[in-house]
């Protein structure tokens, strides 16, 4: 679990449920994403990065807010999806319902999430993609200090047509003056 000022980074509850797939059914949410979602598609995604947090530690955590317990979407880090150019590496990812966008929720937690990632994980760098229409998840790729690699921009393979270009972004790990 990683907590912030105001959020809360966790392990999935069968309570993220019902709310996460409002998400995967809200146009907006998934106009740079994809189709819309069915409740057994966004079932096997929780379980899927469920499943990734019981193997490796870490995982696309759910977001809760602090001030009243309410599930705003996910962030956090996972392998690099295979047949990318990210494949190998470690990767941020995150989502937010609508209602919460705008609020600086993402950021909060994308920080937190490369945080813990430079306290807890032996890695050079870590990347991020997203398709070239979304430019919400650039712009946050770029406040975060990620720079973007074009040599390494791609067709995701996984992409529904219109959606499979992506750009690929990175960021590599600070460097710490000795005290």
């Amino acid at each position: 679990m990683i907590e912030t000022e105001r959020l809360i980074l966790r392990g999935w509850r069968d309570s993220d449920r019902t709310p996460f797939h409002a998400m995967g059914q809200d146009e907006r949410v998934m106009a740079t994403l994809g189709p819309l979602l069915w409740r057994d598609e966004t079932d096997a995604l929780i379980d899927r990065v469920q499943r990734l947090l019981d193997a490796n530690g870490y995982t696309f955590w759910a977001i809760e807010r602090r001030a009243d317990g309410a599930f705003l979407g996910f962030c956090g880090l996972k392998p690099g999806a295979e047949d990318t150019p990210i494949e190998g590496e470690i990767e941020i990812g995150w989502r937010l319902a609508h209602e919460y966008w705008g609020q600086g929720y993402a950021r909060e937690a994308a920080q937190a999430s490369l945080d813990w990632g430079w306290a807890n994980l032996d890695v050079a760098g870590i990347a991020a993609i997203t398709s070239v229409d979304n430019v919400r998840s650039s712009g946050l790729m770029e406040r975060l200090g990620m720079v973007r690699a074009p040599e390494d921009d791609f067709d995701h393979p996984r992409a529904v047509e219109r959606l499979r270009p992506h750009v690929t972004y990175r960021i590599a790990r600070p460097v710490v003056k000795p005290a």
